[in-house]
């Protein structure tokens, strides 16, 4: 017989200090609201990715303090983490409006954890003056997570002008040649500009854990 039961992680906020997350996308209505459940019962947050308007609606109605985050296809289950502004501040770029799901994925995802964010749009290099009109806004970020799609060329650019770590997450948004975000995702990783981190295709949830680990180091 097999044991259909979810095993959660109910450690993982007190040893990585980062809340549980669940993949919305290929889990049913009921496999969700029964994990959401299980963490309420804990008294844990969650952060659900990938969840559809369809499947959210159904899921706000059946769990309590559940909320639907529309520009990033997330649901959350309680209130975020306590603001914590000594970490300093993340921003998250994107190539264009095209990237907007991925790039709020990672906002949120930091958000729910207190850290400080902004978000700049519509910075791609295709218009290479909107990221250098921009630089002045950065250099107040401890860390940088860049979205891009295409050739993906936004975080190599950055990384050669900032000092900041940069997380580049490759978006799967192009024409034909673009292969779902492979071309980004290759273009990053061929990258010159030394120092730069890649992330999975359109894995803005990712991302932001990766910048809350390097915001967490002078934390330990």
């Amino acid at each position: 017989m097999i044991d259909k039961q979810a095993r959660l992680d109910m450690g993982r906020r007190l040893r990585l200090g980062m809340v549980e997350a669940i993949w919305g996308e290929h889990k049913s209505v009921e496999q969700i609201c029964s994990i959401l459940k299980i963490l309420q019962a804990h008294g844990e947050h969650a952060l659900v990715t990938r969840v559809d308007l369809l499947k959210a609606e159904k899921l706000v109605d059946l769990v309590e303090n559940v909320q639907f985050h529309h520009e990033s296809r997330c649901l959350t289950l309680g209130q975020p983490l306590a603001l914590q502004p000594l970490l300093g501040k993340v921003v998250i770029l994107s190539g264009g409006t095209s990237d907007l799901v991925v790039a709020a994925e990672a906002e949120l995802g930091l958000r729910w954890h207190g850290i400080q964010t902004e978000l700049l749009l519509d910075v791609g290099v295709a218009g290479l003056h909107r990221l250098l009109d921009s630089l002045e806004r950065l250099k107040s970020a401890k860390a940088l997570i860049a979205c891009a799609g295409m050739e993906g060329a936004l975080p190599t650019v950055l990384a050669g002008l900032v000092p900041q770590p940069v997380i580049g997450v490759p978006i799967s948004v192009g024409y034909g040649v673009s292969s779902g975000g492979r071309a980004a995702l290759a273009g990053m990783l061929s990258s010159c500009a030394p120092g730069l981190v890649v992330v999975n295709i359109d894995n803005g949830y990712g991302a932001a854990m990766a910048a809350l680990r390097i915001l967490k180091v002078g934390d330990l």
